[in-house]
């Protein structure tokens, strides 16, 4: 069962940066796809907590390195078709019903997915289209990129952790509102990165990421974070915007964003604390 969850999430993975790689409306099949095998994912877990099962997110690389969307297709059909021989060591047989069926149906679109030359998703050639960066901007751009994508992956993760494994049920409409923001940011660097040729997906995360023993100083800390990240967004802007006001424009508004996000985890925090 522990594989099973390991390979569900690198398909997730899989299946949510090959539809940064598409420029075609294929792209929104494979979101709607990821989402649903994130939420296998998620209804594995709970499975895990109900049983007090020990877990952990811990993966294998996905190498998604291709020329041609149909490579990475033919790639995300291979991990689906090796889930569902898997499907049987979970017990609850209502979500692996459900998996199987939510797949069978995947598989049978993805197939019918056009191809596309995709190389320019890992080319390296850090432009952005339509938009005369400076040298300095595309650095500035190239490590925000790298840096905050990660950031997302690992926040949507830690969030996700705290959300499945607590019955507090005002941190856990803070944690999926967080979950949500961070997949849009996700969502928007991968897409970013793919135009600028430096698409990849992140690393895996330590275990005492996720699993830590303080949520109080975990909030502390994630609120300095956040901080600090609407710190690099405005730095960002002011170095892309002698290029395009528009494209500064766009770190404002994620920089802005942040600042709901300090404010949900300060709510959170005031709620923990008076519950001690």
């Amino acid at each position: 069962m522990k594989k099973l969850f390991r390979d569900i999430h690198e398909a997730w993975l899989a299946t949510q940066f090959t539809g940064f790689m598409s420029h075609t409306e294929s792209r929104q099949e494979l979101y709607e796809f990821s989402n649903i095998l994130f939420k296998h994912l998620t209804w594995i877990e709970n499975d895990f907590i109900k049983q007090n099962i020990e877990y952990s997110y811990d993966i294998n690389q996905v190498p998604i390195r291709v020329d041609k969307l149909s490579v990475m297709i033919d790639d995300i059909i291979r991990r689906i078709e090796i889930i569902e021989t898997e499907l049987d060591s979970c017990q609850d047989k209502h979500i692996t019903f459900r998996i199987s069926s939510d797949l069978n149906y995947i598989k049978l679109v993805l197939r019918k997915l056009p191809d596309e030359d995709v190389s320019s998703a890992f080319d390296m050639n850090k432009e952005f289209p339509n938009i005369e960066l400076t040298q300095e901007a595309k650095d500035a751009l190239t490590l925000f990129l790298f840096e905050e994508s990660y950031k997302e992956y690992e926040l949507i993760m830690v969030y996700n952790y705290s959300k499945a494994n607590s019955n507090d049920a005002f941190l856990n409409r803070i944690f999926q509102i967080l979950i949500d923001e961070s997949f849009f940011h996700l969502r928007s660097f991968g897409q970013m990165m793919a135009q600028m040729g430096i698409l990849g997906v992140p690393r895996s995360l330590m275990e005492e990421i996720y699993k830590f023993d303080d949520l109080e100083q975990f909030l502390k800390d994630g609120i300095q974070e956040e901080i600090g990240a609407k710190e690099e967004c405005k730095k960002l802007a002011d170095a892309v915007s002698s290029s395009s006001k528009e494209f500064a424009s766009f770190f404002t508004f994620i920089n802005n964003q942040e600042n709901y996000h300090i404010a949900l985890m300060e709510e959170a925090l005031v709620h923990i604390t008076k519950g001690a």
